[in-house]
């Protein structure tokens, strides 16, 4: 494991410990744990490999000064100066959108962000995972740290086994859509 690892994953169980001891707590500042760790960490869980955003810029490059670019981005975002730099759109004609979920009408536009742009996400998202993870039930799966799709099936599998061959009917799709922005509160 990692130096940067370890200290990152220090902090996270103090903050989770924090949030599940206080679930009426509101964390008003989590930016000073954000670090060169904790930057030099969510670097190293970014993926790499993918297509460049308006910038050009790419993982070999930001690398030529890793630690000179992870501090310049966490100086930004803790200052407050960091402004994310727009999505790059796609220029495939063939592909300029991609379909919503499994709509076969309803599109979206493709958009890639630069490198650093994914990084400082990353880091966000590795500062809110163990505030919000105790608040999920053990049957939520889908995009959180060791859950997935198929967990979910066979877990849902086992509990139709369970409740006999009863049929419900639930329909989500478009939920956001017909509910008004004043009364969905985040």
């Amino acid at each position: 494991m990692h130096r940067n690892s370890i200290a990152v994953s220090t902090k996270q169980r103090r903050i989770a410990e924090l949030a599940s001891q206080s679930p009426e707590m509101a964390f008003t500042s989590l930016a000073y744990l954000m670090d060169i760790d904790w930057l030099l960490e969510a670097y190293r869980r970014t993926r790499k490999d993918g297509a460049v955003g308006v910038d050009g810029v790419t993982a070999v490059e930001y690398e030529q000064d890793l630690e000179g670019n992870l501090q310049r981005l966490l100086d930004r975002a803790k200052s407050g100066s960091y402004r994310a730099p727009p999505v790059r759109r796609t220029n495939l004609r063939s592909v300029p959108y991609i379909p919503k979920g499994t709509s076969t009408t309803e599109v979206r536009p493709i958009g890639i962000p630069t490198l650093e742009d994914k990084v400082l996400q990353r880091a966000v998202v590795m500062l809110l995972e163990p505030i919000y993870e105790h608040d999920f039930l053990d049957c939520s799966y889908g995009f959180r740290p060791g859950g997935h799709r198929p967990k979910g099936w066979s877990r849902h599998t086992r509990l139709w086994s369970r409740f006999g061959n009863r049929r419900w009917t639930f329909k989500v799709a478009g939920f956001w859509k017909s509910t008004s922005e004043s009364s969905s509160t985040i």
